[in-house]
């Protein structure tokens, strides 16, 4: 019989634990969807998530994206495994997942079945992200990491997809858990996440990552984003570029896009040079297809711009691979300038131009506060921390001189 106080994600997984025991489910048998599962368990689409993803990490089953969720055609294997950790104590009977901890050397099957002294697991603080699809992310959360790895706590990586919806899902969920501490990077979003503002009425440990809420003060670690701005600029006009585009991939406002580009607004002026608002390309979202169609395409066809300044990486891996579909040379023809480093410099051409955040930095620098405000005493008055990391510019090669008329 089952913890009625077990976390509802552990739940689903003993569930499908059973029925793989017992024979009702069987190699490469499929998996309920997402969505059948949160109306079968009345749980969020994250619960579930997390669910799946910890039986995918144990084995149990594999995922295809697009497809779905299925039994492993190894499970007689991991059931192997499972008798032996039944048989060998109740050290062993929880599920392997609780047997160690993330950045572990160690396989799960070789932790206590191998030593007669059970591992202690660690306390669990949550990084809630919109999307793991650059650099950018895998270098903050090795930056993360770095502190983390010898603390009492492990790391708990929960993706929003840019829904403000899912992101409250995600807060509420990760507390359910026990999460003794939160890390935040804001989504997009026109408004503010309740949720994160509750979380500061309740004295809840939290930092805010990248985007902060102008007139609510919190703990926050960023890049100055109107030096970026400016940065970026200076730069490209040093270069002979005076029609600069800068693009953003979503129409949707948030600080630091608004930073950036009052940056690059302000690195005008002073250049003594007008403010062309067609050049500012921020009223599209982009879905990362090439598409004719698409606003962007049409942009960068006309040649209005010769230059495009992209407020993340990914953007500018995208503008690069339209220009090669039109047959526009980078950077002989157009020079791309990224936020951020869209690559770990192994791209066809060489690596970008960019706007460097240290990422890295900005990952140890969270971790610290949030660790520091776990150590001390909860009673205690504790100052909120405000880091703001100063951007600098990288030159490499998707950015050159401006092509003379």
């Amino acid at each position: 019989m089952h913890n009625d106080r077990q976390p509802l994600y552990m739940k689903i997984q003993e569930h499908f634990k059973d029925l793989i025991l017992k024979g009702d489910l069987k190699a490469n048998d499929k998996i309920p969807s997402e969505k059948e599962l949160m109306e079968q368990f009345d749980v969020s689409r994250i619960t579930v998530a997390n669910a799946l993803t910890d039986l995918a990490k144990e084995g149990w089953i594999y995922r295809i994206p697009g497809r779905g969720s299925f039994v492993s055609d190894e499970i007689d294997k991991i059931m192997s495994r499972h008798s032996i950790r039944q048989e060998a104590g109740p050290y062993l009977q929880a599920p392997a997942a609780a047997l160690y901890t993330e950045g572990s050397d160690l396989h799960p099957d070789l932790t206590a079945a191998s030593h007669s002294i059970p591992r202690v697991r660690k306390k669990m603080i949550g990084l809630i992200m919109p999307v793991l699809v650059d650099y950018f992310a895998l270098r903050l959360i090795h930056g993360i990491n770095r502190v983390i790895e010898n603390s009492e706590y492990r790391l708990q990586i929960v993706q929003t997809y840019n829904s403000i919806e899912r992101e409250k899902e995600a807060i509420i969920d990760l507390i359910e858990k026990d999460a003794a501490g939160l890390m935040i990077f804001p989504c997009d979003a026109e408004t503010y996440n309740e949720e994160i503002l509750a979380l500061k009425l309740k004295g809840y440990p939290f930092v805010l990552i990248d985007r902060y809420f102008p007139g609510v003060e919190t703990n926050i670690v960023r890049s100055d984003g109107l030096i970026g701005g400016k940065l970026a600029v200076d730069y490209l006009w040093s270069l002979g570029h005076r029609d600069i585009a800068i693009c953003s991939d979503s129409p949707l406002p948030t600080i630091t896009v608004e930073d950036r580009i009052n940056g690059y607004m302000e690195a005008l002026k002073q250049n003594k040079a007008m403010i062309n608002p067609a050049l500012i390309l921020t009223d599209f979202t982009v879905d990362y297809k090439v598409d004719p169609g698409h606003p962007l395409y049409r942009f960068i066809k006309s040649r209005m711009a010769t230059a495009f300044i992209t407020l993340n990486g990914r953007l500018g891996l995208h503008i690069f691979a339209i220009c090669k579909q039109i047959g526009l040379r980078v950077p002989e023809d157009v020079s791309i300038l990224t936020f951020d480093d869209p690559s770990p410099e192994l791209d066809e051409f060489g690596a970008f131009s960019h706007i460097s955040q240290s990422e890295g930095a900005m990952g140890e620098e969270a971790a610290k506060i949030l660790l520091n405000m776990l150590d001390r005493q909860t009673n205690e008055n504790l100052r909120y921390k405000r880091i703001i990391l100063q951007p600098e510019l990288v030159k490499r090669n998707s950015t050159g001189p401006a092509m003379k008329n």
